[in-house]
């Protein structure tokens, strides 16, 4: 058990958080034993790290935790896997139940876990049950993401989806295979058709027609060999992540339907595996989609942008108050940002305003990149409206751009361009699969919507 919640924190070790800048201060006042027993164990109270104080008999009675910022959402989360077995408290930190669950995640599908986390003992309380339910949505990308493909194809995540619904009382749909084309989703239909696991269009909607209407899209591709521009195997390596952003959009569903926001939800995820074999799409074929745009595939390894293309012209037709898409669209976002700061694009300032804002008081980092319009003779084809791919420079921009052409202009829309991955373990950051401006949006929506 990582988290226990009773009613009182007797019979615990109290977790202490000293942050560095006051440690001289509390070594004035502390017993002339706990300074000699600091003392020797080195203990600076540096972040992220820990002393074990013991009485006269040897039993530990209190946990000194040395922290930045007591808020820091990653101040206790090297705890619960380095902790003794044992029950703890915290005292005077907001963040201190959710830092502990994102420390204690263990991906343990096909291996024990080496050890059970040490539990904290919380009282109940509205921000405790938050950081549950937040956790519960970070948990699932993870997750998701770091399930490989065989156990993560497209009918696996429409089986998310399905679990979703029952839980919530949501409406579940989805559109497989040849219904693709018969209801007008031809660009989903033509990245996934090769794979032996057909593609698919997941909905879920939930709540009352009569609230404001929100969508989110996720790029669903559960696994890119680049097609027949097979990617090498480098970059194949960890292409089962590659539907990192459907898995937000369903951690953002959950989340918003576990919150009860007073919203009309409409969630899509086209799923897809981009595969090779005799029927795959090929490079200088153009491709129909639902808005009627024809798309030249410059490259087959393009794809997630084309069958996000269908799923945000259908999200727009309902007219909802925003579109937000999650996809891990480009490494040239990567090259600009780096693996921890998501690219964020959108056409109007306002809703990227109130997304920035939530980012921070989450701690959830983002950054924008622009719209620049100059750069549409990049996506520019001699034989279609559009082509898939713009040249090796501002790779990111260029794949924004390209979705745009698919969101009507008078619909407010947000684009996230993320990795959905540490490549290297951190405190409560394990590497593998990671939640990536999930707790921003969901942010930026109950403060819009719940205000």
């Amino acid at each position: 058990m990582t988290i226990a919640i009773e009613s009182n924190i007797e019979n615990t070790i109290l977790i202490t958080a000293i942050q560095t800048s006051e440690y001289k201060n509390y070594l004035a006042s502390a017993t002339e034993s706990t300074r000699a027993w600091l003392a020797a164990t080195d203990f600076r109270a540096n972040a992220h790290t820990h002393a074990l104080v013991p009485d006269a008999s040897g039993r530990i009675v209190q946990v000194l935790v040395g922290v930045r910022d007591a808020d820091d959402i990653y101040a206790f989360s090297h705890l619960p896997l380095s902790l003794p077995p044992g029950r703890y408290s915290i005292t005077g930190s907001e963040s201190a139940c959710f830092s502990w669950q994102l420390g204690s995640y263990q991906f343990t599908r096909y291996k024990k876990s080496k050890r059970e986390p040490a539990t904290l003992v919380v009282t109940p309380s509205p921000t405790v049950e938050k950081s549950q339910m937040m956790y519960a949505a970070v948990k699932l990308v993870r997750d998701l993401v770091n399930t490989p493909t065989e156990d993560m194809g497209p009918q696996h995540l429409s089986e998310v989806a399905q679990s979703l619904g029952k839980e919530f009382g949501a409406t579940f749909n989805e559109w497989v295979g040849e219904d693709l084309l018969k209801h007008n989703f031809p660009a989903i239909h033509a990245v996934g058709r090769a794979s032996h696991r057909p593609p698919r269009l997941i909905e879920l909607t939930w709540g009352d027609a009569k609230h404001p209407r929100i969508a989110m899209v996720g790029k669903g591709v559960c696994f890119d060999t680049g097609g027949v521009n097979l990617k090498g195997a480098d970059s194949m390596r960890w292409m089962k992540k590659d539907m990192g952003g459907g898995a937000h959009a369903l951690a953002l569903a959950q989340l918003i339907m576990a919150a009860k926001l007073p919203v009309r939800l409409h969630m899509l995820v086209p799923a897809v595996e981009n595969a090779v074999s005799g029927n795959a799409y090929r490079p200088g074929e153009v491709v129909a989609t639902r808005a009627g745009h024809t798309i030249e595939i410059g490259n087959t390894d393009a794809e997630g942008r084309v069958i996000l293309a269908d799923a945000l012209q259908f999200a727009a037709e309902h007219k909802p108050d925003i579109v937000i898409d999650f996809a891990t669209l480009t490494g040239a976002a990567r090259v600009a940002l780096g693996p921890e700061l998501p690219a964020v694009f959108s056409n109007r300032d306002d809703w990227f305003s109130k997304l920035e804002a939530a980012g921070k008081s989450a701690q959830d980092p983002l950054w924008r990149l622009p719209l620049w319009q100059n750069y549409n003779a990049l996506i520019d084809s001699n034989i279609a409206d559009l082509n898939n791919t713009g040249g090796p420079q501002a790779g990111a921009i260029t794949a924004a751009l390209f979705l745009e052409h698919f969101v009507p202009k008078e619909q407010a829309w947000i684009h996230i361009d993320q990795f959905s991955w540490n490549p290297r373990t951190r405190s409560g950051r394990p590497e593998g699969g990671e939640a990536q401006t999930l707790r921003a949006v969901f942010g930026m929506l109950a403060a819009e919507y719940l205000s």
